[in-house]
């Protein structure tokens, strides 16, 4: 006889007593606690972890509970790395390129100049050796990682002056969020600042800062650096394809039942697709209200871009000189980059760069 046949004659009672049980009584139940590295006010990339909060309980069927506590509740936003490794909480959703401090190879988990679009990482993420390589190296920390969404390829920022040459770079006072971007920016003269978001509107109207970049439309207007910077910059060469990470507490995860690790890993999934979403839904929109502000909408001259991938390139090979992991990573990232460029050079480009041409 069959479980729902048993059910169905014998009753609860009856099941109890012949051992049949269902099995959601048996898992015990599990709380968890995930750090953000970012504030409520952004709710694509913050609404990522709590989309995953939510798929996870559903998917319980309440039995697993992730509470999800923004930058600064707590630990600091660039502290959860450090919170994991102690093991004082569970999970985190961050950027990897806030602890490059620690080690470059960090980077790599987010987005490094001149790297993947959100496709690209996507396909060396889950299915060429990205993830393979970043758990092993992310393992050192007690760390193993999924992602948490992408921002997709970002804006180059916002600027008190207008940057018209690699020259205007000079002495500028700049936040970005980490990483090999900086010392690509310090090559080119850049005063590279790295600062939680909720720190940077007040640095940029003291003039304490000349410049920022964050991610884009939506989320730069909600922290309103168009009232204090005018000259919006395009594209942030620096990152192609940011992916956010969960970070999540290896002890912890490994101490999961088989059914819970898969919750996990699906509701990582939801999150992960509901934010890159997100962002190509309300960029749109958020783009056309700044300039109507009076956002002056600019691309980043070829010269400075030329000379910022000349930056970059001798970054890397500073690094892969000093650090046979680090190249192993940037070299294998690389290698998928080349096919996936070769691709997309008939398909999503060729194909794109019609559409752009035509009035829809």
């Amino acid at each position: 006889m069959d479980r729902r046949s048993l059910i169905k004659n014998a009753g609860i009672a009856g099941v109890l007593a012949a051992g049949a049980a269902p099995a959601v009584h048996a898992q015990a139940a599990v709380r968890w606690r995930l750090a953000s590295s970012f504030p409520k006010s952004l709710p694509t990339i913050y609404g990522s972890a709590e989309k995953f909060s939510e798929t996870v309980k559903a998917l319980s069927g309440g039995k697993f509970e992730v509470s999800v506590h923004a930058a600064g509740e707590l630990v600091p936003p660039f502290g959860v790395v450090d919170a994991l490794q102690n093991s004082t909480i569970e999970m985190a959703q961050t950027a990897s390129y806030y602890f490059t401090g620690k080690n470059p190879i960090f980077a790599f988990g987010c987005a490094v100049p001149f790297g993947l679009t959100a496709r690209h990482m996507d396909a060396w993420m889950e299915h060429g050796n990205g993830r393979k390589l970043m758990d092993e190296f992310y393992a050192q920390y007690n760390i193993a990682s999924m992602s948490a969404g992408n921002t997709g390829t970002q804006m180059g920022g916002w600027y008190r002056k207008e940057i018209k040459s690699a020259a205007d770079l000079k002495g500028l006072k700049m936040r970005m969020g980490g990483g090999l971007f900086g010392e690509a920016m310090t090559k080119l003269g850049v005063v590279a600042q790295n600062m939680p978001a909720g720190e940077v509107y007040q640095a940029l109207e003291k003039g304490t800062l000349d410049a920022t970049e964050f991610v884009g439309p939506f989320d730069d207007e909600k922290l309103g650096f168009h009232k204090v910077a005018k000259h919006y910059y395009y594209p942030g060469w620096w990152e192609g394809g940011a992916e956010l990470e969960f970070f999540i507490n290896k002890k912890a995860f490994d101490a999961l039942s088989a059914e819970n690790k898969a919750i996990v890993r699906a509701a990582g999934a939801v999150a992960a697709r509901d934010m890159t979403a997100k962002y190509d839904a309300q960029n749109p929109a958020a783009l056309r209200r700044l300039v109507a502000a009076g956002t002056k909408l600019r691309a980043f001259d070829k010269s400075i871009m030329d000379a910022g991938y000349k930056a970059s390139m001798e970054v890397f090979a500073e690094h892969e000189a000093k650090a046979p992991e680090f190249k192993k990573i940037h070299q294998d990232m690389r290698a998928f980059q080349r096919d996936q460029v070769l691709w997309s050079k008939f398909s999503e480009w060729r194909y794109d760069s019609y559409i752009a041409g035509l009035k829809l």
